[in-house]
């Protein structure tokens, strides 16, 4: 692959043909200055010569010329049988004035709301950080590639040109219905396909709803500790936020302080991150109170399988008579993050408010992602890759647990809750999670701090991991640099 180069030569002086004499000059110090400003970048290929000739509307002599002293100056280099590239610059020194505009211009204030979001950015950094031991991952290593693949390129086979254009907003028809059913069968959920709407995932499901309800000063309240990607959601949203602690059935609802709020944001299968499952005495509670005080309940149900499989409980959505509960769930967790497919059922009177914010925004997710997952799922392949995860997770849970304890018994006490991707270690003695963290990750083991999931001052501490991404060998192998790491570490 080369490079359409005709815009960078015109804007270093490759002009009109009338308006120089020498042709190949001309091209050859357009070409020098790119090259010299890495616009054309090192190793980059360059155009055939008889390429660049038609596009420049020159003939192909001139463009050999060109290249032969640019060769012959070392600023490209020649490989037989596949063209010429560019060579490094950094010893070449410029002696044409480029006119390079360096000072900074007078611009436009940044929103208010763009400042909040700047401000509210979340503090559990990803990055490219390994992914041992990140909290929320699946077992990555056994998702069925090659079987995705074959549907994938099915899909590409039998693709019809009308279906290269825009598509439905809220999502294709047949995965929807699809998720519809699924819903049905894994967590008796009953719903209409048209209130399902396809998303990238949780975040991207609650920017819509709080975009679509949420004004300045406007009440929400949040589980503490909660998923902190939705808290500075709402803080960049500029909502006043309510905290409401968790006690061993869940959210208090006693303790909301805050009287008609918009929304009350909730993870009762499995609470994001201590894993207490909302009891359903609770759940109850909450629908009774959010009737009385004219609210919707967000019930994100990131991770139900993991949680409800072996004892399942009726989600907050089964149970609701008023339409007051949006739901949320998400194929990340199940598949892989990289798949970027999420789901929110919504009660007819917001469908239209979100569905114009979404047409005005991301518009709507790869169909050919869309209908993948909805072969995937007709086909019974989710099913059998469920089962499969799940028999892993639980597999590899047992062995993070037994090997953690081997190492750090006498340091940690780990939370050994069954449900989630997750477990919480708490040390014996009071010490910094964060700096724990930060020491860890240059070490490219991740483990975030505990106390981040807290809003406003935490009295917990610890480190919140993963165990189901990696293998044993690999989870055996991260815990022994951990030691290390931790053993040579200041308490």
């Amino acid at each position: 692959m080369y490079y359409n180069v005709k815009n960078i030569l015109f804007n270093y002086g490759f002009g009109p043909k009338q308006e120089y004499s020498n042709i190949y000059m001309n091209l050859y110090n357009a070409l020098v200055k790119a090259i010299v400003n890495r616009d054309l970048v090192e190793n980059g290929k360059l155009p055939p010569s008889r390429v660049l000739a038609k596009d420049l509307k020159i003939s192909r002599s001139t463009v050999i010329k060109a290249y032969d002293i640019l060769i012959l100056e070392k600023y490209i280099y020649s490989v037989p049988g596949s063209g010429c590239f560019v060579a490094s610059p950094k010893d070449k020194k410029i002696r044409i004035n480029l006119n390079a505009q360096t000072e900074q211009g007078n611009y436009p204030r940044i929103s208010k709301r763009g400042v909040s979001f700047i401000r509210n950015i979340q503090p559990i950094k990803t990055g490219n950080m390994g992914i041992a031991f990140r909290p929320g991952l699946p077992p990555l290593d056994i998702f069925p590639v090659q079987q995705w693949q074959q549907l994938s390129n099915d899909y590409w086979k039998t693709i019809r040109s009308s279906e290269l254009s825009y598509s439905n907003t809220f999502g294709l028809e047949c995965l929807r219905e699809n998720i519809s059913n699924y819903l049905k069968i894994y967590r008796n959920i009953n719903c209409d396909a048209e209130q399902i709407i396809i998303t990238t995932g949780s975040l991207h499901s609650l920017f819509l709803i709080g975009n679509a309800l949420i004004n300045k000063k406007d009440g929400v309240v949040i589980e503490n500790p909660t998923y902190p990607h939705a808290y500075s959601l709402f803080n960049s949203l500029r909502a006043k936020i309510f905290s409401t602690h968790i006690d061993e059935e869940g959210i208090s609802v006693a303790s909301i302080k805050c009287q008609n709020p918009k929304l009350v944001y909730t993870t009762p299968s499995n609470q994001y991150p201590s894993g207490i499952k909302m009891s359903m005495k609770r759940r109850m509670e909450l629908l009774k109170w959010a009737n009385k005080e004219n609210t919707f309940i967000v019930e994100d149900d990131y991770d139900h399988e993991f949680s409800n499989w072996e004892k399942p409980l009726t989600s907050i959505y089964g149970l609701d008579g008023q339409e007051r509960v949006i739901y949320l769930g998400t194929f990340n967790k199940l598949l892989h993050p990289s798949i970027r497919m999420g789901y929110m059922i919504v009660p007819y009177y917001l469908l239209d408010a979100i569905r114009a914010l979404y047409e005005q925004s991301s518009r709507f997710v790869p169909p050919s992602m869309q209908k993948t997952l909805s072969t995937f799922i007709e086909r019974d392949y989710l099913n059998k890759h469920l089962r499969k995860v799940i028999e892993t997770s639980i597999l590899r849970k047992q062995m993070f647990v037994q090997h953690f304890e081997d190492k750090f018994a006498n340091r940690f006490i780990l939370e050994s809750n069954p449900l989630g991707l997750h477990i919480i270690a708490k040390d014996r003695q009071p010490f910094s999670d964060i700096l724990t963290s930060s020491i860890l990750a240059k070490k490219g083991i991740t483990a975030h701090p505990f106390s981040n999931y807290f809003i406003g001052n935490s009295l917990s501490s610890g480190l919140v991991m993963g165990y189901a991404s990696v293998n044993e060998k690999i989870i055996k192998k991260k815990l022994e640099m951990m030691h290390r790491v931790l053993d040579a570490a200041p308490r």
